[in-house]
């Protein structure tokens, strides 16, 4: 059958949102494209000022309208028939979840073979009608998982902790890390003197752990030592920006420098002397975390399944319990103390493990199999 589209991947959140989920999608959309292949994205139309179509980076991009926000999540009414017909009208389709929608549109996909990318679990912060909403994305998810023919993950080891396993080791899982991207080296431009500088780039999510990770910096007695958190503040389900700054407040060893652009980010990475990723929530794999490490930059991470993975893989840094505030600030200060030899090491270890291109090969291929020969 002629198709009109060789994949069409679905998610809630496409660029220019930022977050993990969203890049991997992307990453994953724009390298079919850029291989000659014809790429669909659908997603909420998250911003009114986004177009309803446009063409980004080679991938038709499709978006539907928002009625209404939930927390972290859209209401939007027409996404799972727009997503439908679209996914019916292509080779494979790729679900990228969690996504309350995901049932429904694995549903409404028919004939076309669906390639589920679970990257985690709902979580959402507790709080009025939390426990239903999680309950309905949950069902939802399932039911997508159950009408796939091959289930991507990001390890196992973040996989089996899932509250979808049994479902997931039903189908074909496939383990393919993140793609990860290797940056030319930057310059310090964030760096503010001689001492220890600790950094965090990322979504300022509730998940992320960030207030213990500033309290754990403000009993770092060093004056000289300084904590750069970078990160969009504007983030689906409310930023915790606010909340952070008064727990700073008095302190300006702690700074604020909001949204990095791609050019910042290698600059960022050479101001560091450690990066931290304190999540309290299980976490897939943490791309920023090993973007870092491909920079030199070691990593303190929450000893979690899927994000400790990178670290465990490497050994570029330290892991800790989540939350211990106490163990997370030593680790930070041992780190800082590494030196330029081992700092070299660990980013050739965390390049040859995880190269974009092997994993966006990878992916592609497996998408072209599912499709059965419609690539």
């Amino acid at each position: 059958m002629n198709r009109r589209y060789d994949a069409c991947v679905v998610l809630n959140y496409y660029a220019p949102y930022t977050s993990g989920l969203t890049k991997v999608a992307v990453d994953v959309a724009e390298a079919l494209a850029a291989k000659g292949k014809r790429v669909a994205a659908v997603a909420s139309r998250h911003d009114d000022s986004l177009p309803r179509f446009e063409i980004r980076g080679g991938v038709h991009v499709h978006r539907a309208r928002v009625a209404a926000r939930i927390g972290r999540g859209v209401i939007s009414p027409g996404f799972a028939a727009l997503a439908g017909r679209i996914a019916r009208d292509s080779g494979v389709v790729n679900l990228h979840l969690p996504m309350l929608e995901a049932g429904p549109v694995a549903r409404a996909a028919r004939g076309t073979p669906v390639v589920a990318h679970h990257h985690d679990d709902v979580w959402l912060s507790r709080g009025f009608m939390t426990g239903a909403q999680v309950a309905i994305v949950e069902r939802s998810v399932a039911a997508a998982l159950r009408r796939s023919a091959a289930v991507v993950v990001a390890n196992t080891d973040h996989a089996k902790s899932s509250r979808h396993w049994s479902i997931m080791e039903q189908r074909r899982v496939c383990a393919v890390s993140p793609p990860c991207r290797r940056r030319e080296p930057g310059l310090p431009a964030f760096r503010d003197g001689a001492g220890p500088h600790v950094g965090f780039l990322g979504r300022m999510a509730p998940e992320k752990g960030l207030h213990h990770l500033v309290r754990a910096f403000l009993d770092w007695e060093d004056p000289d030592a300084r904590l750069l958190l970078a990160g969009d503040e504007g983030v689906a389900g409310g930023a915790v920006v606010a909340d952070l700054r008064r727990l700073a407040a008095g302190d300006d060893r702690v700074r604020f420098l909001g949204r990095l652009d791609e050019e910042s980010i290698a600059d960022f990475h050479a101001s560091l002397d450690a990066f931290a990723l304190p999540s309290v929530a299980e976490e897939s794999f943490g791309i920023t975390q090993t973007e870092a490490m491909m920079s030199g930059v070691p990593v303190v991470a929450s000893d979690l399944p899927g994000m400790r993975v990178p670290l465990q893989t490497t050994g570029f840094g330290e892991l800790f319990e989540a939350g211990d505030e106490a163990a997370l600030l030593a680790a930070l200060q041992r780190v800082c103390r590494y030196g330029e030899s081992r700092r070299a090491a660990g980013a050739a270890s965390a390049a040859a493990s995880f190269s974009a291109a092997s994993t966006l090969d990878a992916y592609a291929a497996l998408l072209a199999e599912t499709a059965s020969g419609s690539f």
